[in-house]
């Protein structure tokens, strides 16, 4: 709960509480609040204890923890019932990138995968310019609209 205090900002506390409440005070004050913790944790215990009854016993591996979005789903991805292995042991990067980047040349997939696939047994270790050329050297300039603009 409190794992962010230190040594030194514990003492500080200390200190302060003898001083706001007095030596003679303070153990007075500290019996109260382990009480109230104590209550509340009781409390909390038979909330939990009648929500499992009420539910019934097929809720009785029920467990409040799992109401933690990060622990469900966690809990959620280890279960295998999903496939979700099966999914991402069937995902292939390489085939994937390949395909965007035949989509944004604007090549077929069929044809670019057999030429890249030979190409790739030619030449091994070449680079591939993924700069942006323009199609046509010439290419002419929108007109300047100083009205749009």
């Amino acid at each position: 709960m409190f794992n962010d205090i230190g040594p030194l900002e514990l003492v500080t506390l200390v200190v302060l509480a003898v001083l706001v409440f007095g030596p003679d005070k303070l153990p007075k004050m500290i019996q109260d609040v382990t009480r109230t913790i104590r209550k509340i944790r009781e409390f909390s215990e038979s909330a939990k204890q009648d929500i499992r009854s009420e539910l019934g016993p097929e809720f009785k591996d029920f467990d409040f923890e799992d109401l933690n979005p990060k622990t469900f789903i966690r809990k959620q991805l280890d279960n295998d019932e999903l496939g979700i292995k099966e999914i991402r042991n069937g995902f292939d990067m390489k085939k994937e990138m390949a395909e965007v980047a035949d989509a944004v040349h604007g090549r077929d997939a069929e044809s670019s995968s057999s030429s890249s696939s030979s190409s790739s047994a030619g030449s091994s270790g070449a680079a591939i310019d993924m700069t942006k050329k323009p199609e046509n050297p010439r290419e002419e300039r929108p007109p300047y609209d100083a009205d749009a603009t």
